[in-house]
């Protein structure tokens, strides 16, 4: 468990971010109003197994399995919260007694409890503003103003969306029981269903937002919304400099998917492994995670070309980003959450998204059975991942682009020995601490590179500085 989380825990005080809750054998019936209170206002985490006054009470570990799936199911059930969220939910063991762990992002959309109640976040409380126009209007506009994908076009008609495939995700939808009501639906009260269709409660505009057109928009479309819009996929085996091979696609994210999946099967090879008795294409659920991450998890506000590069010896996946937990990604962690969790619902229809959290875990999984290594995972504003024979610690700081005061520090800190920063200074050949702490030293604690042996205390007369060994 990272070390932040446990100074939550310890300091025992509930907040607008943090929730305690004591759940011996069962899920609190309270714990999906705190859910939806943190998706509604800035997200934050919930710990079950902990006294209101922050005191490790446990869960039965008999029970942990039982009720991990069953919040995973509630939550992506439409009848428990409108529009359904896809969460993850982590096991650790403190001072010899289980707890749980969730993480609940801040959320692009509003979100009800039983299809009714909308919940907000006052301070260390969850309350119903369900009745309250005022704060409902709030809401929707604070939504508006921090999430892309809500964007709103109100010029897009439905003859600018492709209406085939609209109709393959109903058809899709209509196998699964929480869509069934899409029988009767038109195509518009579809993409309502799935927020795609809004309106801004302080202008009054309404239309389609981003997520619609970037989904399900025609190419002329999309380019006039989102110009800057493209993924590049090269080969650059033969010429390094240019590249032997290239599809560049400026379309919808679905025939995006399609088209990425098909160049990376013609330049990659095969690997197939059993699990049990079962055979299985390892190429194919890896780079369905790491191409499905890029088309969920891009901040489309940010111009940056998303990028799909095939070396001889590597293949790197970039992709414009809005870090929740900057810093490396290592196996175990909390996974990236979706920036765009209307544009996350559609792809989990279409059965490319299983559990939100479980695809960081197979990228990890099956990046170690095809190519004998971890991936290097780089959640910051591009976020990178690397996947080659080696994965080294070289290979990691090369993909954060570390100054060579930065890379120095941290190769001497490999020994896992904790110095003072004064020490530190002089390793790195610096006189000036302010320069030192805002260049150096800082920088690699924000990555998550480095740790303080005395966390929550940066002034602390006996604070020294290690390596994070979570990552190395």
């Amino acid at each position: 468990m990272r070390k932040e989380l446990i100074d939550e825990i310890s300091m025992g005080n509930e907040s607008i971010t943090i929730e305690f809750k004591e759940a011996r054998n069962k899920l609190p019936k309270n714990l999906y109003d705190t859910v939806c209170s943190f998706s509604n206002r800035q997200g934050g985490n919930i710990y079950l197994g902990v006294s209101d006054e922050g005191n490790i009470t446990g869960v039965d570990p008999r029970a942990v399995a039982q009720m991990k799936k069953d919040f995973v199911t509630t939550t992506q059930s439409a009848q428990k919260i409108e529009p359904p969220l896809y969460l993850d939910i982590q096991e650790y063991q403190i001072e010899d007694k289980t707890i749980l762990h969730i993480f609940v992002p801040s959320s692009s959309q509003v979100h009800r409890l039983n299809r009714t109640k909308i919940y907000d976040r006052n301070e260390d409380a969850d309350i119903d503003i369900t009745h309250n126009t005022i704060q409902v209007q709030q809401m929707y506009n604070r939504k508006q103003a921090d999430y892309t994908e809500r964007k709103i076009f109100s010029h897009v008609s439905m003859d600018d969306l492709r209406i085939d495939l609209i109709e393959q995700l109903r058809k899709t939808a209509l196998a699964q029981e929480d869509y069934r009501a899409w029988t009767t639906f038109d195509y518009l009260e579809i993409l309502k269903s799935l927020g795609m269709y809004s309106k801004d409660y302080t202008t009054g505009e309404e239309g389609f937002t981003l997520a619609a057109v970037i989904t399900f928009g025609k190419d002329e479309v999309i380019s006039a919304v989102l110009p800057y819009f493209r993924i590049d996929a090269l080969v650059k085996k033969k010429d390094i400099e240019r590249y032997d091979d290239r599809e560049n696609i400026r379309t919808n994210l679905i025939e995006s998917y399609s088209r990425l999946m098909s160049f990376i099967k013609k330049h990659t090879s095969d690997k197939f492994h059993l699990e049990g008795d079962q055979r299985i294409n390892i190429r194919d659920i890896l780079f369905r995670e790491l191409i499905v991450n890029m088309l969920v998890h891009r901040e489309y506000s940010n111009a940056f070309v998303s990028k799909i590069t095939v070396y001889e010896d590597h293949l790197t996946f970039e992709n414009a980003n809005k870090p929740i937990h900057p810093g490396i990604i290592t196996e175990g962690m909390i996974a990236p959450y979706p920036k765009n969790p209307t544009i996350a619902r559609v792809f989990n229809i279409l059965g490319l998204i299983d559990e939100l959290g479980s695809g960081v875990n197979k990228i990890f999984k099956y990046t170690k059975i095809m190519y004998g290594s971890s991936p290097i995972i780089s959640n910051q504003d591009i976020f990178k991942v690397q996947i080659d024979g080696q994965g080294d610690l070289d290979a990691m700081l090369n993909l954060l682009h570390l100054s060579d005061s930065q890379r120095a520090l941290v190769h001497y800190l490999e020994n896992g020995e904790a110095y003072t920063s004064k020490y530190l200074m002089q390793v790195v050949g610096l006189k000036d601490p302010v320069t030192f702490r805002k260049s150096v030293l800082n920088p690699l604690i924000e990555l998550r590179l480095v740790n303080r042996t005395i966390p929550g205390k940066p002034t602390s007369p006996n604070q020294k500085y290690k390596i994070n060994k979570e990552y190395f």
